[in-house]
Formats: structure tokens, C-alpha cells, sequence
């Protein structure tokens, strides 16, 4: 009834948020969408684009939410007023990497720096497309959140060989100062060929010290 009358705004069955008097349009404001995933998602964290903008690895700004969950029991869908929530289910031990955020009292669950960008370089769609994770890994490189040992780390925690064909080759790119971290990045890549960007057609030329085919054009 509150919410059929303007006072609740609805973000999912069961979970309401107070609609401020001076709202513009009641049905659709949220306060604070972070405090939504915090409460639907408690074991997850917000990552990819959201935690980029968080960090502020990007000056782009995204209309979804990215959060990443555990509990397979959890909504699919949700919606924090008009700002979607992208669901990206993982495995309980991938969730690591993450820091505690407060907003308005409330704990949220969200990747740090490095595991930001790990995230981004295993899974570029939910950084925005790899040029756009390009752009990321740049700026994390060459600003005060770099961490290669903890990159590495993190890395090998994932699993995903193909993180660090991509993360050695932006490097590469990016930095002529990361020389330890494009040599270990080396000494860990599989002999298969993977793409740089996987949401893309599997085009283009393969360079074979990255065992990398760049199915998209990232130069500047």
C-alpha cells in the first residue's frame, strides 16, 4: 500500500527503501543502490565497472551495477530504482580480494584495486570491452593503487591462464617500468591460443611470445 502511494519505492520482493518527500519521482528513486546490493547480496561484492568508478580507475560512468555472488540462491534479476544489478555468479573461493565500504552505516563488500582489475582482465564485458579494460589497466599501473606483486597473487588465485597473457601483453604496452611483471605474467601463460577479448569474433593476428590472438585494435 506504501508503496502503491508514493512513500516505499520497491527494489525487490521484500526490500523496500524510503522515498524522500522531496523526490522528483517517487516509484524509481532509490537513496543509495549500493545499499541494496549490500542487502540482497551479503556474501558478494560489487566489482568490474562499479568498482572501477569507486576507484577511480575510469571517468566512464556505467547505468548497471556489477555484483559478484556466491549464493547461487540469490536473485538473478534486481534493480536498485532504474539502476539494473549485473549478476556474475562465481565460485565461493573466488571471493577474495575484497575491502569493506561504509555508506550511511551500512558495510558494503567491494573488490580492491588489484582485484578490480584482475576481474576486468578475466572477464573484459564486465569492464566495459577490452579497450575500455585497457584504459583501466593503464591507469592502475601508473597510479598510487599499483600493486604487482598482488596483481600476480591474485592472478593465481583465479586460475584463468588467459589473465595473464592479457594482463602481461597490456603491460607490455602500458608500462616500459613493468619488466618483472611482464616476466612473470610470462613464466605463466598456457601454450593454447586465447583472445584477447573474448566477446569478440576470433579475428585477427596471434602474437606468439603472448600465445594472444588481438581480435580487437587497442592501439592509441
Amino acid at each position: 500500500m506504501l508503496a502503491e502511494r508514493g512513500w516505499l519505492t520497491r527494489a525487490h520482493h521484500g526490500l523496500y527503501s524510503l522515498v524522500p518527500l522531496d523526490a522528483a519521482v517517487s516509484g524509481e528513486w532509490i537513496d543509495d543502490p549500493w545499499l541494496v546490493v549490500a542487502k540482497l547480496y551479503p556474501t558478494g561484492y560489487i566489482g568490474g565497472w562499479s568498482a572501477c568508478e569507486h576507484w577511480g580507475l575510469t571517468d566512464q560512468l556505467f547505468r548497471e551495477i556489477v555484483v559478484f555472488t556466491p549464493d547461487r540462491g540469490a536473485p538473478r534479476h534486481a534493480d536498485a530504482g532504474v539502476t539494473p544489478i549485473r549478476i556474475k555468479f562465481v565460485k565461493p573461493s573466488k571471493v577474495f580480494g575484497t575491502t569493506t565500504v561504509w555508506r550511511r552505516n551500512v558495510r558494503v563488500n567491494v573488490s580492491d584495486p588489484s582485484r578490480t582489475v584482475v576481474d576486468l582482465l578475466d572477464d573484459p564485458a564486465i569492464g566495459g570491452g577490452i579497450r575500455q579494460v585497457a584504459d583501466v589497466t593503464d591507469t592502475y599501473l601508473s597510479g598510487d593503487n599499483q600493486n604487482e606483486e598482488l596483481l600476480i597473487e591474485y592472478s593465481d588465485r583465479l586460475g584463468n591462464r588467459a589473465v595473464f597473457k592479457r594482463l602481461g601483453y597490456l603491460a607490455e604496452m602500458s608500462d616500459p617500468r613493468s619488466a618483472l611483471l611482464v616476466e612473470a605474467c610470462r613464466s605463466r601463460i598456457s601454450t593454447g591460443v586465447s583472445l584477447l577479448d573474448p566477446s569478440s569474433p576470433a579475428t585477427g593476428p596471434i602474437v606468439t611470445r603472448w600465445n594472444l590472438r588481438i581480435n580487437v585494435d587497442i592501439s592509441r
